[in-house]
């Protein structure tokens, strides 16, 4: 099977993107496994694949395979991409779409100056959204995660932007156990279908430093939707304004929640580095 991609990133955060419009694209776990692999494939952190709505209301369907194989719900940075895939191929002449994924319709934007702009939708809560087991809602859980020194209790912020979040609020962000911690989390047995972990520096009420271990891929130099859940997090904990920089190790992302019953707003760049054939 010989197939046409296109290599993208936002922030740092890069996608192997396929055209499921033109062409058919049918693969299963494992080559998405090997179209992300850094050595023996393409190299990535998610594949993207465009493909037909099957809802009237909406321009295209977007799926989303992290590095592992495995299908994910969301992706605010793929999502920023996906926009200037479009149109770029020429697939549409709109500069906003909307666009169905297994979370529900977004509304990417591509802006003047070349940024994307994405209404993400709201940020969900209640526990059984996140999914995440606890007994009551509230705005900071202590979960028990096994150690070196035993058991230590971290306190998190969990949330749904589409998928499931945790959200650690560290003092030094450098020295932040991102691997081990965020490894462990993602695959805590209070969060059944695992979580992307966030690690936020506060610098001031308008502007963070952000890590995230993702679930599926490990840690990734910007994530979208982790940088949604970590601004709403501070936000609800009072920590933030209604408007955020986000610095990541990829680049700076742009997001502004008005508060409760209000959508995620999330603005970064959305590059395209190249175009290529691969044979499956």
């Amino acid at each position: 099977m010989k197939l046409t991609f296109t290599k993208m990133q936002g922030a740092g955060n890069d996608f192997v993107v396929f055209d499921g419009v033109r062409q058919s694209v049918n693969l299963s776990p494992a080559q998405f496994q090997a179209l992300a692999d850094r050595h023996f494939g393409v190299g990535c952190d998610q594949i993207l694949l465009v493909e037909p709505a099957t809802r009237p209301d909406c321009d295209f369907r977007y799926r989303i395979f992290n590095a592992d194989g495995g299908e994910v719900q969301q992706c605010g940075n793929g999502a920023r991409c996906f926009v200037r895939f479009v149109h770029e191929q020429g697939l549409t002449p709109k500069r906003e779409i909307a666009v169905e994924t297994a979370a529900g319709v977004i509304r990417p934007r591509l802006e003047d100056d070349g940024q994307v702009t994405v209404d993400m939708g709201p940020p969900r809560f209640a526990p059984a959204e996140v999914p995440f087991l606890a007994d009551q809602q509230a705005l900071v859980y202590v979960v028990d995660v096994d150690g070196p020194l035993g058991v230590e209790p971290v306190e998190l912020s969990v949330l749904s932007m589409g998928n499931p979040h945790a959200v650690r609020v560290v003092c030094n962000l450098d020295a932040a156990p991102v691997q081990t911690l965020g490894a462990a989390l993602e695959r805590h047995p209070r969060f059944p279908e695992r979580v992307n972990v966030g690690f936020m520096q506060v610098l001031h009420r308008r502007e963070v430093k952000l890590r995230v271990f993702e679930r599926g891929s490990g840690e990734t130099l910007a994530c979208g939707t982790g940088a949604c859940a970590a601004v709403v997090a501070g936000i609800t904990r009072d920590l933030l304004d209604d408007t955020v920089t986000v610095h990541t190790r990829g680049g700076d992302l742009s997001i502004r929640w008005a508060g409760p019953g209000h959508n995620v707003f999330l603005t970064g760049p959305a590059v395209t580095v190249f175009e290529g054939t691969i044979t499956l």
